[in-house]
């Protein structure tokens, strides 16, 4: 996973994840992530630079929405299911899979097992804290999580996805997007407002 990282921080491009869609949810901390592929895997970076601080969430499939959270939201068809991957700052991560927000399933821990990170920040829980934080995660997520759908990563082959930021529970939440998401109130959970990802 080290040489992962060095690979994204050498060679790609970094993306802001930076779209204010509340007005009501105003505080915009520093995100950006690096995306790329290996033969079967997404490889992503994410950089956050934020006041506001917490990683409590330890277990698969626990709330990590409520801690300083990043994500990747992917859709491999058009058949309307999408994938949500959702990680704390320690690596912790929520899995899910269907067609929106009420009729979603939680993958099974062995599935989340096979995703491989490497966590600037450890790997034990942090309370909140204030100040000026730092950290960084990589990423390597297999195709084969995608389990409802058949993904080869063929050059080409044009998936839609959004990336995001968050931190329900903090002392001040917020909700950045990488694609812009109109809708009245935060929710993530909106294909309809995800970019495109070609696989170079």
């Amino acid at each position: 996973m080290e040489e992962i990282s060095r690979l994204l921080d050498s060679s790609c491009e970094l993306h802001p994840i930076g779209e204010l869609n509340w007005k009501n949810f105003d505080y915009r901390p520093e995100v950006y992530f690096a995306a790329a592929r290996s033969r079967n895997e997404f490889l992503l970076k994410y950089h956050v630079r934020e006041r506001w601080f917490k990683a409590e969430k330890t277990l698969p499939n626990q709330e990590v929405y409520e801690d300083s959270c990043v994500e990747f939201f992917v859709a491999p068809s058009d058949d309307g299911i999408y994938y949500n991957f959702e990680f704390n700052a320690i690596g912790t991560c929520l899995m899910g899979s269907g067609t929106g927000r009420h009729d979603r399933k939680r993958s099974d821990p062995s599935v989340i097992a096979g995703i491989r990170y490497l966590a600037s920040a450890g790997s034990l829980p942090l309370p909140e804290r204030e100040g000026d934080f730092e950290w960084k995660l990589t990423l390597a997520i297999p195709f084969s999580t995608l389990f409802l759908h058949s993904v080869d990563g063929r050059k080409g082959d044009v998936l839609k996805a959004n990336f995001y930021k968050c931190g329900d529970k903090l002392s001040v939440p917020h909700y950045l997007s990488w694609n812009p998401v109109t809708t009245e109130k935060p929710d993530f959970h909106r294909p309809e407002y995800f970019g495109l990802l070609e696989f170079a």
